[in-house]
């Protein structure tokens, strides 16, 4: 039975923690690599309230993350994600998306430095599925 286009969004982003997250910054975007955690097509990542980001979502809060591709052949595929992000330093959510990989950069969930960055998206589309055109995915 074919998959659907949320089915097959679902498994890549259960197999990818890592993809590029773009903000705006002086009317110019800034793409960085970021480590997403996923529940439900909603995206959480960790970073420093300190960051350039957060300064710039602060400013404009929609985002552009491209996650999946994984090199293997022009065919891979991958996803576009377009969302806006809430900037959130609330203690339950930091409990939810903490992990032992964000130790090397915090002191736990408690760190005050700590915020969780939450990307509901507007839309999802789903590329390079073999040669078919993209497929937007259902929220």
């Amino acid at each position: 039975m074919a998959k659907t286009a949320r089915e097959i969004a679902e498994k890549i982003l259960e197999d990818n923690m890592v993809g590029t997250m773009a903000t705006i910054e002086g009317n110019k975007p800034h793409t960085r690599y970021m480590t997403f955690f996923n529940n439900n097509l909603t995206l959480y990542t960790v970073t420093s309230k300190d960051t350039h980001k957060v300064e710039e979502l602060s400013k404009n809060p929609y985002t552009h993350i491209l996650i999946g591709y994984d090199g293997k052949g022009l065919g891979d595929e991958f996803l576009e994600i377009e969302g806006k992000v809430e900037i959130s330093s609330d203690d339950s959510m930091k409990e939810k998306v903490w992990n032992k990989a964000l130790e090397s950069w915090f002191d736990g969930p408690e760190d005050p430095k700590m915020v969780v960055l939450k990307v509901t998206p507007s839309q999802i589309r789903l590329m390079n599925t073999k040669g078919e055109d993209p497929k937007i995915v259902d929220l």
